[in-house]
């Protein structure tokens, strides 16, 4: 039970309903926010909030989700439904995108469909998903008859597509008649050289200055606003226009049948598409309240089936919203009910926040259970309630004889009436509305009874015997709103354990109230109670101090307790990979190593081949195998700083030795000079110290020029050497190679290419220009077709034009616009 009936608007749920709406896709949405409900069910509950938080997952993880096309076309198919109705084009579009929508909404959700439900990403949506119907076929059909735009295909009928021939063949007739009607008149003067035929009740007309209209035979359709202008349909064309009438009037036709006659095929399914459209509202409802989630910052808290409130930073999503957009931040709320305290009687200061704290209570619970995510925090515990009461505000009314107080007293009665365990009650000001002592003793006695019971609630007062009873009786437990003294403003922070004082002393004082004003007051009072009142503040200042010092002491030890536990786990994870990186670096070092001896092995092997001494190939060797035992007899500590020493001392003799094999040789110091043999043209030749084989071409003087395979270098004669190996012609591969950048280049050309040119009052030389750039761009850039405007004038630009692209390769057809379109001003070039 929710009372009053009001409720929502007085909890500002109304405006939550509002801001759902403003989320949703479509009308289908929107009707589920309207229709969202009060929720006593745990596990009803419980699946709204799963599905809500893993849609918010798909939202900030997922990229594709299928959420383009929410048309709600339930009224189109409700009125199908009887025969002979049918759907028109833009309500079959609608269809065909939505339905699309619904199949790629319930293949997102089934595209794990061989993993356990326990380990579905979604278990929740896919649940909801469950059998709902795609139709496949209907999709086929209605592409069959519509074109990618919405717009039926010329061949969806056999009829339609002859129809549609003839009209086509009718208007182009019609268009050159005009255009030689329209060129004599010219010729003649009758007509502005810059005049094109234009369209008047669907016929095609030529405008006509007043003064000449009867030089042209014809009917005169309209005259523009001015006056200045008569609409001319010559007299050769009528028959022709008629015709194009009556096609029309075959096409629609046409198309109505095509169209009822698919609402046939369409029908029998029509309820368990309804059904999909169900499904896809729901969708539609749920991903509003996920962006409304993640607007608010909101979560599932852990929801249990008992009667408890344990929130920790809740927060009151409209104030967040509001005080967001003026650059503040709400102060969070910390409430804790129990079986043990499950009423609490807020005191405070006015203005502290007291009714601020009821509302958040009353509209966090409520969004709960209608099956929305809270703004709390993670650790928060919730509860489940069957009833909800709410006593906030002025409820007098002329019209129901009731004052302000008989009004608080008529809500008093409903809720002692109905409420029990399962119950939650919220009262602001209570008691309030009449004489304090007798209002006070009415509000004990209620309070009483709710205790009773056993319902929970929060209560807001400043009646000095219901803190009392509070102190005195289990089940309620006192709470202040706290209020700094020194700064005179409200902290709107909740304490839980004492009551709190109205600071109606210091409030005056801040105001302005006189002084001697104050002292009387404190003087009819009496000090006992001025004294109790300001023990009460020092309690609570002293308490909200050392709960400071608590939480600090806390946070400091869970911050040491995190940094030793960091620690630790460094430590161990440090021991782990030590052996690890040990191992990896031995590898490393092996296959450097490895790599190493085979560049010296051809090293050995180019000085062999330069006829070296054969000790100096043994000292290499022998050097490269000291090396190699010295590593492998390091211990595992010793490798880790020595092997890059050892490296860099193998990086220095492969330096030498490469050193050594450019130095020339002492001629005389060997035994025999060999017999130097000149090279000629044909021969196989290779460069000094290289092993690609290449042919003389030719001899310039000391310089040669040889061919290395499909490259020419030319090279001094004394840097090339005779070779018995043969050349290789195997053919080089050849690759295209399109690099990342000059790929986004094109792709930006495409996404700023203009289909139309405009040449108008250029001379023919630029026209010719322009064009030709024109249409190399749109081939490059792979147009399909384009549009060159050079309007009718002397028909010069475009003849140059037409006879440049006749010799185009690339351009397929060129022909003029259609009529309606600009007709010969405009030449259409279509590309191959």
């Amino acid at each position: 039970m929710i009372y009053p009936q009001n409720f929502e608007q007085k909890i500002g749920f109304d405006q939550i309903r509002q801001l759902l709406k403003e989320k949703c896709l479509s009308t289908l949405g929107e009707e589920r926010v309207s229709e969202m409900i009060f929720s006593e069910h745990y596990e009803e509950v419980e699946e709204k909030l799963n599905q809500i938080t893993e849609f918010v997952r798909i939202i900030q993880e997922e990229d594709g989700f299928p959420d383009q096309f929410f048309f709600d076309v339930r009224p189109s198919l409700k009125r199908v439904r009887i025969e002979g109705m049918y759907l028109d084009e833009q309500e079959l579009f609608d269809l065909r995108r939505s339905l699309e929508t619904i199949r790629n909404i319930v293949r997102f959700l089934h595209k794990n469909e061989d993993e356990e439900e326990n380990a579905c990403l979604y278990p929740s949506l896919r649940r909801l998903a469950g059998d709902i119907a795609v139709f496949p076929q209907l999709i086929g059909k209605i592409d069959g008859i519509l074109n990618k735009y919405g717009k039926i295909k010329d061949n969806a009928s056999t009829e339609l597509a002859r129809i549609r021939r003839e009209l086509t063949s009718t208007m182009g007739s019609i268009s050159r008649s005009l255009n030689n009607i329209l060129r004599s008149a010219q010729s003649e003067g009758y007509v502005d050289k810059d005049v094109t035929p234009t369209m008047r009740d669907g016929r095609l007309v030529i405008p006509v200055a007043p003064g000449l209209k009867r030089k042209i035979k014809g009917i005169v359709h309209d005259e523009s606003a001015s006056g200045k202008t008569v609409f001319i349909e010559p007299a050769e064309v009528v028959e022709a226009n008629n015709r194009v009438r009556e096609l029309e009037g075959d096409e629609r036709r046409e198309i109505i049948r095509i169209l009822i006659e698919f609402s046939n095929i369409l029908r029998p399914s029509i309820p368990e598409i309804l059904q999909s459209y169900e499904f896809l509202a729901e969708i539609d409802f749920i991903r509003a309240k996920s962006y409304f989630a993640i607007q608010t910052n909101s979560l599932k808290p852990a929801l249990e089936n008992e009667q408890l409130l344990d929130w920790t930073m809740a927060i009151h999503p409209l104030l967040q919203i509001s005080l967001v957009k003026h650059g503040k931040k709400v102060v969070p709320l910390d409430i804790e009910l129990n079986q043990k305290q499950r009423i609490l009687i807020i005191s405070g200061p006015n203005a502290g926040g007291k009714s601020v704290c009821l509302k958040t209570v009353g509209l966090l619970q409520y969004m709960l259970q209608c099956g929305m995510l809270v703004p709390m925090h993670e650790r928060s515990h919730t509860g489940m309630f069957n009833s909800i009461f709410i006593d906030i505000g002025d409820e007098q009314s002329i019209e129901d004889d009731l004052s302000t107080y008989s009004s608080h007293l008529t809500n008093m009665k409903i809720m002692m009436k109905n409420c029990n365990e399962r119950s939650l009650i919220l009262i602001d000001e209570f008691g309030g509305g009449t004489e304090p002592q007798i209002g006070g003793a009415i509000a004990e006695a209620v309070l009483k009874r709710f205790n009773q019971k056993g319902t929970f609630g929060v209560i807001t007062t400043h009646y000095q015997n219901l803190k009392h009873f509070a102190e005195d009786h289990e089940g309620v437990v006192n709470g202040a709103m706290l209020y700094d003294r020194h700064l005179m403003q409200a902290l709107f922070q909740l304490q839980i354990g004492n009551p709190g004082s109205s600071f109606a002393v210091e409030i005056a004082r801040k105001i302005g109230l006189p002084e001697d004003v104050i002292a009387d007051a404190s003087e009819i009072v009496g000090s006992e109670y001025i004294n109790a009142d300001k023990y009460l503040q020092d309690i609570v200042r002293d308490k909200r101090y050392w709960e400071g010092k608590r939480q600090t002491i806390r946070q400091r030890e869970k911050h040491m307790e995190d940094t030793i536990a960091r620690y630790q786990t460094e430590m161990e994870e440090l021991q782990k990979s030590r052996k690890e990186i040990i191992r990896q670096a031995k590898e490393e070092a092996e296959r450097m190593l490895q790599e190493s001896n085979a560049r010296i092995e051809n090293t050995i092997r180019a000085i062999k081949e330069a006829q070296a001494e054969k000790e100096k190939t043994r000292l290499v060797r022998q050097e490269l195998t000291d090396f190699r035992t010295s590593l492998e007899s390091l211990s595992s500590k010793e490798k880790e700083g020595k092997i890059a020493q050892k490296m860099e001392k193998l990086k220095e003799k492969q330096e030498r030795k490469k050193n050594k094999k450019n130095e020339p040789k002492d001629i005389s110091s060997s035994p025999v000079t060999p017999k130097i043999i000149p090279i000629t043209v044909g021969e196989n030749v290779k460069i000094k110290g290289q092993t690609s084989v290449g042919q003389v071409m030719e001899i310039n003087g000391k310089n040669a020029v040889v061919g290395f395979g499909s490259i020419k270098t030319t090279v001094k004669l004394d840097r090339l050497e005779h070779t018995n190996a043969v050349p290789q012609t195997e053919g080089i591969a050849k690759s295209t190679f399109v690099s990342t950048q000059t790929h986004d280049q094109m792709y930006e050309k495409k996404l700023s290419f203009k289909q139309d040119i405009d040449v108008r009052g250029m001379r023919g030389d630029e026209a010719l220009q322009a064009v030709t750039y024109f249409i190399d761009d749109a081939i490059l850039v792979g147009m399909e077709r384009v549009r060159i405007l050079h309007g009718t004038g002397t028909g010069i630009l475009r003849t140059l034009i037409r006879q440049y692209l006749s010799t185009v390769p690339g351009v397929s057809h060129f022909a003029d616009e259609h009529i309606q379109f600009g007709g010969v001003g405009i030449t259409v070039v279509d590309f191959e």
